[in-house]
């Protein structure tokens, strides 16, 4: 009979953990990131790393922080990690990893931490390891200057309440977003447009290890939707992001915005699985 455990991680742990995380480097490419840098200590991590074992091995992970990521989960995984997060109560702001194991872990949960203030159930996967040929890229979307953060944040403000529903200055009055922005424009991942000083398109690589990378935060300022901006901003972060930060560059994206789906598809990224979120 199959003996299973589960308990927090220790940086002991840390290489057993990166094998997992590495054996799915896209879809895992948030938390890896986040490991690579921080190692599996949780003051520096942000959160706990959750290891499930079975038989002795280590199997599965799931991250438990501002966010809960199952990692690797099968089924028996899932109930194990739903289990401990129910104990310690809700202290994530959604829960998001690969759907399926995504949405097992939601309803094992849901009896005890619901409602969610939303529920986004198909969030579309999207990879491209090569630039189109069908859209040239923004000569004029750049890499953000330390110096020009005041100018960006209020194009990131405006992207996070227009995604999430909820402003990113609520609670703590925004500084941990702020520092979030910061960081991202320190580490030369943050790039946009900005005509007569104001933004008119942006995104950021918010994940980024050797193998893959992921966009965040993409926008265009309303009065300049609907102009092909964001193929051309997004193929110009593109190029960046292949040229200096990985081989793989993915997105994710909600089922319902089609456009923004088939602008993606003629920048080059085609749908490889799906993702899905539980937002509180």
């Amino acid at each position: 009979m199959t003996q299973t455990t589960t308990r927090v991680l220790e940086p002991s742990d840390l290489g057993a953990a990166l094998a997992i995380l590495e054996s799915e480097p896209v879809a895992n490419a948030f938390v890896t990131s986040r490991v690579h840098v921080a190692g599996l200590d949780p003051w520096r991590l942000g959160g706990e790393m959750w290891g499930w074992y079975a038989d002795g091995r280590l199997r599965s992970l799931c991250y438990s922080g501002a966010n809960l990521v199952p990692i690797c989960a099968g089924p028996e995984a899932v109930r194990a990690f739903a289990d401990r997060a129910r104990r310690a109560g809700r202290r994530c702001s959604s829960i998001v990893g690969p759907a399926e194991p995504t949405a097992l872990l939601w309803r094992h949960l849901e009896p005890s931490w619901g409602p969610a203030r939303e529920v986004r159930a198909n969030q579309p996967l999207m990879v491209t390891e090569s630039l189109s040929a069908d859209v040239t890229p923004d000569p004029l979307v750049r890499r953000i200057r330390k110096n020009e953060t005041d100018v960006l944040m209020p194009a990131c403000v405006a992207m996070f309440t227009e995604e999430v529903g909820v402003s990113p200055l609520a609670g703590d009055g925004g500084l941990l977003y702020q520092a979030r922005v910061a960081e991202l424009i320190g580490a030369g991942r943050s790039f946009a447009r900005i005509d007569d000083g104001k933004v008119v398109f942006k995104a950021e690589i918010g994940a980024a290890t050797p193998q893959a990378c992921q966009i965040q935060g993409v926008w265009v300022a309303p009065e300049h939707r609907g102009q092909g901006l964001s193929e051309t901003g997004m193929a110009a972060v593109v190029r960046f992001a292949l040229a200096d930060v990985a081989p793989v560059v993915s997105l994710y994206v909600n089922d319902f915005n089609t456009p923004a789906r088939k602008a993606y598809r003629r920048v080059g990224f085609r749908e490889t699985g799906a993702f899905m979120s539980v937002l509180f």
